[in-house]
């Protein structure tokens, strides 16, 4: 999973690149506050998608003595990071240009560069998201819509990079028609509205990964369907009389810790309960590739040393 978000990742890092140059490049010639806006969110999301891949080289450290279930949570905290990022420098220089624009408003004289430019972006980040669409499909469950899935997703490189290329393509469709609407209209306030908006676009969709990245960096546990799987497991096996729910947390988007409580039946001797323990082990992971570490323990055994 981790090679399939680097495709989208590097996909988004080379459109933003191509883009942000092109803005930043129409923004000198036409002095249009939306398009330096628009400049500036690409050249962060570039550095976003930098962030993102360093967090997801780092979560694929070995475990060690400090962390000894390992450093899934890296990417995790990287995507926190890069909220902070589209928050901050993103919707906040935006809303700041925006601003200053309508407070010295200018005329657009030619605004053919801002049309060249936006037009292609358009066509780029179209072609980025689609990247990252098609691998988030990949893996995401067939049923419900895409915000839907997207927040029941443990994959936060690759939902981050969904949900950057589509504020860039919204973003970018604002842009484009507080552009014409300016020439259009002979109004320049409408050029420094379309760059606040942008920074509220922004703004909103900092927050909403924040939100999921933060749910993750705290422990989000395994989705309800895979905990219902693991119960049926339990409930199949006929050395196994109870169980309390099992007790999961994600430590990266394809490792689960899951700890089981289960009553084995009392005529089992020592030896056979530790060969039902590892059997239900095995076979939870062989089910369920992404349970990495599966801890049971045995109530009664439990009680007894009590």
């Amino acid at each position: 999973m981790a090679g399939s978000s680097k495709i989208a990742i590097y996909g988004a890092i080379g459109a933003n690149t191509l883009i942000a140059i092109s803005k930043f490049t129409a923004s000198f010639f036409t002095g249009s506050s939306a398009m330096l806006a628009e400049g500036i969110h690409s050249l962060v999301d570039t550095g976003n998608g930098l962030l993102l891949l360093l967090g997801i080289k780092r979560s694929k450290q070995e475990p060690d003595d400090l962390h000894p279930f390992g450093y899934g949570k890296e990417v995790y905290f990287w995507s926190f990071v890069v909220s902070i990022l589209i928050f901050a420098l993103g919707g906040g220089f935006a809303i700041y240009e925006g601003v200053h624009a309508l407070q010295d408003p200018h005329v657009i004289e030619d605004p053919t560069w801002n049309y060249v430019v936006l037009s292609a972006a358009l066509v780029f980040e179209g072609i980025a998201l689609y990247l990252a669409l098609k691998t988030f499909n990949k893996a995401r469950e067939k049923s419900g819509n895409i915000i839907t899935n997207i927040v029941k997703s443990k994959d936060a490189a690759t939902f981050a990079v969904i949900i950057e290329d589509t504020a860039a393509v919204i973003g970018l469709a604002i842009a484009l028609l507080g552009v014409f609407l300016s020439q259009q209209l002979q109004n320049p306030y409408l050029d420094g509205a379309a760059s606040v908006l942008i920074g509220i676009l922004l703004i909103s969709v900092a927050t909403f990964l924040a939100r999921e990245s933060k749910g993750l960096l705290l422990g989000e546990s395994a989705r309800p369907e895979v905990i219902a799987s693991v119960e049926n497991i339990l409930k199949k096996n006929i050395n196994v009389s109870d169980w309390a729910v099992p007790q999961t947390m994600h430590f990266g988007p394809d490792s689960i810790l899951m700890v089981i409580d289960v009553d084995l039946a009392n005529e089992l001797s020592l030896d056979q309960a530790e060969k039902t323990m590892e059997s239900l082990r095995i076979e939870i992971n062989h089910k369920h590739p992404k349970i990495t570490q599966v801890f049971i323990q045995n109530l009664q055994n439990i009680e007894q040393h009590q």
